[in-house]
């Protein structure tokens, strides 16, 4: 393990995939759909082809992410979807939201040992909304999304502004999260970076792209940090 414990003094999080148990609920629904054509996939598994057509699609997603801001319309699409959220006459639900196991239990532990934040190209109101449906709103200090900063991840800005945020130099922030994109951002910020295989990414890919340690699902990040320094909160 080459993640340097006593640095780390705030945690960043990624949503989707790191958090909230979004991706597999798409990899499910796309392993679904190629079932029927399973004789054709490599070792006939539909869902381990969808994770890498997902984890693909990755890049392509983040730049269109920030393509409206690029021709000054991200505004105007910000308003639009807020009226359509606001139009829905359904009150959001636990079940919309899901929490990957064990992580609800882990940032409780976590949180008053560590300033923590949220660092995601998700839009504002979904990442709240989940923050709120899941009673995880009060553990974040910071909460950064795709229309914070001018350039998200992989770039370093929203990092550096969930650090300024924390009070804490981003030198020693801990950046968890699923993807090379969140790897990627970490570096480029300096933060040391934990990867998870809870959601789009695989070991290999996520050391790769900086990762210092990776791990099977962020509720593990409870036994690798200081347990001095958690206890001494318990």
């Amino acid at each position: 393990m080459s993640l340097d414990i006593a640095r780390i003094k705030a945690l960043l999080f990624d949503v989707d995939g790191t958090l909230r148990d979004t991706d597999d609920q798409f990899v499910s629904r796309i392993a679904q759909f190629l079932n029927p054509f399973r004789f054709m996939l490599p070792n006939r598994d539909p869902f381990q082809v969808s994770r890498r057509l997902v984890m693909k699609l990755e890049s392509p997603a983040t730049y269109l992410y920030g393509l409206p801001d690029k021709i000054g319309i991200d505004h105007y699409l910000v308003l639009l979807g807020e009226y359509f959220h606001n139009r829905s006459l359904r009150v959001p639900q636990v079940d919309d939201y899901p929490i990957i196991d064990g992580v609800y239990q882990a940032l409780l532990l976590l949180a008053p040992a560590y300033p923590m934040g949220i660092v995601s190209n998700r839009d504002e109101k979904s990442t709240k909304t989940f923050l709120e449906v899941n009673k995880l709103d009060s553990l974040f200090k910071s909460v950064i999304t795709n229309q914070t900063c001018r350039y998200n991840k992989p770039y370093p800005d929203p990092l550096i502004l969930a650090s300024d945020q924390l009070e804490v130099p981003v030198e020693s922030c801990l950046m968890i999260g699923d993807t090379t994109v969140d790897m990627r951002a970490g570096k480029a910020a300096g933060a040391q970076n934990v990867g998870v295989l809870c959601g789009f990414g695989e070991n290999e890919e996520l050391l790769a792209s900086g990762a210092d340690l990776v791990l099977s699902s962020t509720k593990e990040l409870v036994a690798i940090l200081s347990q001095d320094q958690i206890k001494k909160y318990k």
